[in-house]
């Protein structure tokens, strides 16, 4: 086990207000971005980001839990938790890739979906469940990269992709080491401990193969550049695996869990 210093290190690592935004990624990684909106029920939901973009002449279906780069951002997204009409959004965005045959980049920056009254009422629950039930059923290629934080159903909607990889600054985890002590010992002061407990860092993640790749962090184009060669090439090589295939595989990944 990690020791609880490292664990909440990599926590706040993961939540650094350096973190590069998703948006910044997505202009890095990507040339021709066009942004889609709505959720075709009549929201849109600003913390969560979609649209099409070329990646190395491959054209891309791109969704994305971002978080705000100053106070008011942060307010209208959140701080990064997702409404029910973001994901309603991205499933919308992830369906029309597979009309078309084209792969989905999911890139996840999210503390969990956002709580409140409104999302209960607008079907939270339903939306996330209804995200991963059709997502595991998509014909075409789907590849998650968790850039800062995991948290709970609310990035699990999004990294439900034929292979899911971190940042080396990241964390993947049920929920928040505050949220786990607040309900394990009631005492969210024992977050560090919590953090060790959740087995959230990369690192133990990757030896539990519950991902696939830790990867250099992204500061900068050059980094972003090594990156987009990355996803082009394992992108290629699941575009060229039949969709049953493809299918097959993706849902044995999740079963042995």
């Amino acid at each position: 086990m990690v020791q609880q210093q490292d664990a909440f290190a990599a926590v706040k690592a993961a939540r650094s207000t350096a973190k590069i935004p998703i948006q910044t990624l997505i202009d890095d990684l990507v040339t021709d971005f066009f942004p889609l909106h709505g959720d075709r029920a009549g929201g849109d939901d600003p913390a969560m980001i979609g649209g099409i973009g070329q990646l190395r002449e491959m054209p891309v279906t791109i969704v994305g839990i971002q978080k705000g780069t100053n106070t008011q951002e942060n307010i209208d997204r959140h701080f990064g938790s997702a409404l029910p009409e973001g994901y309603r959004k991205s499933l919308r965005l992830m369906k029309e890739a597979a009309k078309f045959h084209r792969p989905v980049l999911a890139l996840i920056n999210t503390p969990g979906a956002f709580p409140d009254k409104h999302s209960e009422d607008f079907g939270q629950g339903e939306a996330i469940a209804r995200s991963l039930l059709e997502g595991m059923q998509l014909p075409t290629p789907i590849l998650s990269i968790i850039v800062g934080e995991g948290g709970s159903g609310g990035a699990l909607a999004l990294a439900c992709g034929d292979e899911v990889w971190m940042f080396e600054h990241s964390t993947y985890a049920i929920l928040s080491p505050e949220g786990y002590a607040s309900i394990m010992w009631k005492d969210a002061a024992k977050a560090p401990a919590a953090a060790a407990k959740l087995g959230l860092t990369p690192k133990e993640l990757l030896a539990e193969h519950v991902v696939d790749r830790v990867i250099t962090e992204v500061t900068n184009q050059t980094e972003a550049a090594d990156l987009a060669t990355a996803i082009h090439a394992r992108l290629t090589t699941l575009l060229a695996l039949p969709p049953a295939e493809l299918l097959t595989r993706r849902q044995a990944r999740y079963r042995k869990f």
